[in-house]
């Protein structure tokens, strides 16, 4: 009755409506709109009729998200990421499959229907891990890359699995998969080949070229995302894999952040779309009696899962707390394992029960991992003393770049988290010739900026044995730019143990932070944007009543 115009705006004022009390009790937006989704489904008030238009705009969602995450990887980070990803991202679906193929036996249920819904267990969703992690900014942290690439992988094995069933599905049978085999390496072997020649030949000028027009370099990166997406999923890939690799081809280009910056609204607006369709999608009337297997498998996909990932991480060489981090990541099932399980029942394969049971399982594992991503450190902070047994002795990974000591022994000023913020702050502060010393848990961002002649000592900020290796007695100042409060908590923690007498500045990305921070007791709060902004309005203040011009 509402038409499509009108529905669309009474989805968006319910959303914001949700939104808004969401963030007034401290919850994910993200289960907000899910919650919306479902509302104004046929489960419950049927008021949504455009699902058409509606999906339309969550596939276009999708591809942005997808497209900005390929955006933020570059080769070097590949190179790094891509042998552990590999390993994760296959023994994860391996330990998945074999173990809940075997509990889902054990309750009854057939062997195709096992194997059907032991497979949908393996697929995690990148979409919402991405938007949790983009949202708490760690997408481009060191567990963030890792989690992204064997998210990828698992991508890859959805595209493969909805491949054997397409060839299950003609008159071929089992005879259909060796030729499936060989056409899919063909593709893949075309694609890599494609998009090396555009990226080596093609791409940097006409990047260059579309750069002389912001409003077209936008355009122009919206129209090549959605356009491999699609391509990539009439090749027989996916419509994610397409717009990774589309973002993937301009993250070595000048222009890759100011074509970040610009999407990034637009990105979640779409989004917004997304979950709001996978909350109308959701079908309640074939959950019947699953809520105890559901449940079962549930905790088994939240706590094996993190697991397996934690003991691969762990035998790579990792640190316990970055194979936990990367863990959380695949502790929920996907939108593509509901899917997966209703192309098994469109085949005749197993019935309307997996269905249902594999939906709930959804809904269990997507609310409960999204919290427990967002608060991951907190949880890190109270499980720590049991996860011993998932480092080795000498995570010898990441402790490579703990012997590269290029630090000082006396410091005015210690920066803890060399992020975006952090870094351009140390190296700011070093070439006001101060002594400046960096903290970092990345690896990879140590040794880039150890390149750039900073002194960085590669560690935990937050651990009190490493910070005692720290030049603390003469340090003047501490600063920590730390995303999250549980580490900024520790750290506050840490240096009044140690009577540190200096000074401390703790960076604030918004308000309330800001005075949750002051109430653990950090003197002097630090606000990038607000700070930034002061800069400006008192700098141009003074060029124009010294009827000056800027230098």
């Amino acid at each position: 009755m509402l038409g499509v115009f009108g529905e669309f705006a009474l989805l968006l004022l319910m959303s914001a409506a949700a939104g808004a009390v969401s963030l007034w009790l401290r919850q994910p937006v993200l289960i907000a709109y899910i919650v919306i989704g479902i509302a104004a489904g046929p489960a419950l008030l049927g008021i949504v009729t455009a699902h058409d238009q509606i999906n339309l705009l969550a596939q276009v969602g999708v591809t942005v998200l997808l497209f900005v995450v390929g955006l933020k990887l570059d080769l070097q980070h590949i190179r790094h990421i891509g042998p552990v990803a590999l390993a994760t991202g296959l023994g994860q679906l391996a330990f998945t499959i074999v173990i809940g193929f075997l509990l889902i036996l054990a309750m009854g249920r057939g062997w195709v229907e096992a194997l059907y819904v032991a497979v949908a267990l393996t697929f995690s969703s990148t979409i919402i891990i991405v938007k949790l992690l983009s949202d708490k900014r760690e997408i481009d942290s060191l567990h963030g890359r890792i989690a992204v690439g064997f998210l990828i992988v698992q991508d890859l094995a959805v595209v493969i699995a909805m491949m054997v069933m397409s060839a299950l599905r003609g008159d071929g049978g089992e005879g259909a998969l060796l030729p499936l085999v060989g056409s899919l390496a063909l593709r893949i072997g075309v694609a890599l080949v494609g998009m090396y020649l555009l990226m080596r030949y093609v791409l940097p000028k006409v990047v260059d070229r579309m750069a002389q027009s912001q409003e077209l370099l936008l355009i122009f990166a919206i129209a090549w995302g959605t356009g491999l997406a699609a391509l990539g999923e009439w090749a027989g890939f996916s419509k994610e894999a397409g717009a990774f690799l589309a973002g993937f081809s301009l993250a070595s280009t000048h222009y890759r952040d100011a074509i970040n910056a610009r999407l990034t609204g637009i990105r979640d607006f779409l989004l917004l779309f997304f979950f709001i369709d996978l909350g109308a999608k959701l079908d309640f009337s074939t959950l019947g009696g699953e809520v105890w297997p559901a449940i079962a498998l549930s905790l088994f996909v939240l706590i094996g899962n993190p697991l397996i990932v934690m003991a691969i991480m762990g035998y790579m060489g990792y640190r316990k707390r970055t194979g936990f981090l990367c863990g959380l990541t695949v502790a929920q099932i996907s939108e593509f394992s509901i899917i997966f399980v209703a192309m098994g029942i469109t085949l005749g394969h197993i019935d309307n029960g997996a269905l249902g049971l594999t939906t709930l399982v959804g809904l269990i594992t997507i609310a409960l991992s999204t919290y427990m991503i967002l608060y991951s450190h907190q949880l890190y902070e109270k499980l720590a003393p049991w996860l011993g047994a998932f480092e080795r002795k000498r995570p010898f990974r990441e402790l490579a770049v703990a012997t590269e000591r290029h630090d000082l022994r006396e410091a005015d000023v210690i920066v803890f988290g060399l992020g975006r913020y952090g870094s351009r702050l140390a190296l700011g502060l070093k070439e006001a010739e101060l002594k400046v010393l960096g903290v970092e848990f990345d690896p990879e961002v140590a040794r880039t900026l150890r390149r750039q002649g900073l002194p960085v000592r590669y560690g935990d900020g937050i651990a009190s044995e490493f910070l005692e290796s720290l030049p603390l007695k003469d340090t003047r100042w501490v600063v920590s730019t730390l995303p999250d409060m549980a580490s900024n908590r520790d750290l506050l923690r840490s240096l009044r143990e140690l009577h540190f007498t200096g000074e401390i500045a703790v960076v604030a990305r918004e308000d309330f932070d800001g005075a949750a921070l002051k109430r653990l007791g950090a003197p002097t709060i630090l606000y990038p944007m607000r700070n930034a902004v002061d800069y400006a309005v008192e700098a141009l203040t003074a060029i124009i009543r010294g009827g000056g011009a800027a230098s």
